[in-house]
């Protein structure tokens, strides 16, 4: 195919095209088209993972056209899904009645998980003679809450009830959680790993401070985890920290497959400790093998591939493979922080230890003549993709940047990258040297 053919390819805009194209020039066209983004390597913005090995893409590339619904059609994919919960459960330590479901990502898990909890809050307050129709009702959560439980509360019109975050306090401040909490409250949300900085929230004292105002009230608060990052990292990394189905009042958990869990977008998971906590009518019942499956996704058709991948991860790395895999990028993380910490710019957030993210705010006292802002600027010249943001709302006055590192940030890509981020530093300092005898020419000149 000579160069011309697919250079000079125009793209369908707003119409499609009369005539049909040969496959290779669609492809090439596209492909060029493509060209122009960001390396998915250097995107430290992102917890979604970008690198599998070839096999696993091969697996995935047979098995684009098998549809994740269609259990009856499909029963072998259907028992590796429920294979992958099982494991998910074990790992959170639950031998209960649980049951759990994939998802496309951790956003439709925590709308389940949500759901769940509003549909059961509502049969509890009716037998509890409450009106559940005076007051709609609320969701408690740390201000640093990831943007689909906004979503949730709008969707599914649950008022979001956020916990304000403060220096002393980057994650949930449990000891002003139950100001937020009425008999309307349809739970109480933990992050395990706070979409800004990294941070947990201490789940095991929610869950005594919830036990405590259960027995005081005789209530039926419970806690939802969102652990979107932390939730397929920590079991491997730090198995004796408690915040899963250890803890009494841990209801349900959800986790992205293709965050630590190493798997491309979109897997997600949601498991909940004993199906007396998921209310039956959220549950819908499909054919397979002559008898009936539950389904649980708010999704429907969709291809299942990725859970074909989380398999494959869960069967060819084990227990031992995850936690290499895991202690590795923790280890990288870590080179990180301690290199920009030695740069005595920055106040550190997160350095790495918890989960691999690192986060970071420029020293006040400096008064220096850029930002965050202009660091990422001059960083993504050399392709880093590192963004800088405010934190939520009550300290949304200072800018931090955050660097999520995954299991393809080689520790000889983490040293460029320090090089990377001294010469930003030194050049921005140099514009500031710049700006100032433009300055002094421009005072001679008048």
């Amino acid at each position: 195919m000579s160069y011309d053919i697919f250079t000079s390819q125009t793209f369908p805009k707003n119409n499609l095209f009369e005539e049909s194209i040969s496959p290779e020039v669609a492809y090439q066209a596209i492909n060029t088209f493509l060209i122009d983004e960001g390396n998915s390597r250097q995107n430290l913005a992102t917890f979604c993972q970008t690198y599998m090995d070839e096999n696993v893409v091969k697996l995935m590339s047979n098995t684009l056209d098998k549809n994740a619904i269609d259990k009856s059609e499909y029963p072998r994919t259907a028992q590796l899904e429920s294979y992958c919960v099982n494991i998910l459960a074990d790992l959170w330590n639950t031998d209960e009645d649980f049951i759990g479901t994939s998802t496309v990502g951790s956003s439709e898990a925590c709308m389940l998980g949500g759901m769940a909890m509003k549909f059961r809050w509502r049969k509890l307050a009716e037998e509890k003679g409450i009106d559940v129709t005076k007051c709609k009702p609320n969701l408690v959560i740390s201000s640093g809450f990831q943007v689909c439980w906004e979503k949730f509360g709008v969707y599914w019109d649950v008022e979001l009830r956020e916990v304000p975050i403060d220096p002393d306090h980057l994650s949930l401040d449990i000891n002003r959680v139950f100001d937020y909490v009425d008999e309307y409250t349809i739970g109480i949300v933990g992050i395990l790993g706070i979409t800004y900085t990294g941070k947990f929230d201490n789940i095991e004292k929610l869950d005594q401070e919830v036990e405590r105002y259960n027995r005081k009230n005789n209530s039926h608060l419970v806690i939802h985890v969102d652990g979107a990052s932390g939730a397929m990292f920590t079991p491997f990394i730090s198995p004796e920290l408690k915040w899963d189905f250890r803890l009494k009042n841990v209801v349900s958990i959800n986790t992205s497959g293709h965050k630590y869990g190493l798997v491309y977008p979109g897997i997600g998971w949601i498991i909940w400790r004993d199906k007396k906590y998921l209310p039956k009518e959220l549950v819908f019942d499909v054919s397979y093998l002559g008898g009936t499956v539950p389904t649980i996704a708010i999704n429907f058709s969709r291809s299942a591939s990725q859970i074909i991948a989380q398999y494959y991860n869960f069967l060819q790395l084990g227990r031992t493979g995850y936690e290499k895999v895991h202690k590795t990028t923790r280890k990288v993380a870590m080179y990180l922080a301690k290199e920009v910490e030695k740069l005595d710019l920055f106040t550190m957030y997160n350095d790495g230890n918890n989960i691999p993210i690192v986060c970071y705010s420029l020293k006040e006292e400096l008064n220096l003549s850029w930002d965050l802002y202009d660091l990422s600027d001059r960083l993504l010249m050399k392709g880093w993709q590192i963004p800088a943001y405010p934190l939520p709302v009550d300290m949304d006055d200072v800018i931090v940047q955050r660097m999520v590192c995954r299991a393809d940030l080689s520790q000889p890509m983490a040293e460029e990258m320090i090089e990377d981020i001294k010469e930003a530093i030194r050049e921005l300092n140099e514009r500031k040297d710049v700006i100032h005898k433009k300055k002094k020419i421009q005072g001679f000149i008048h």
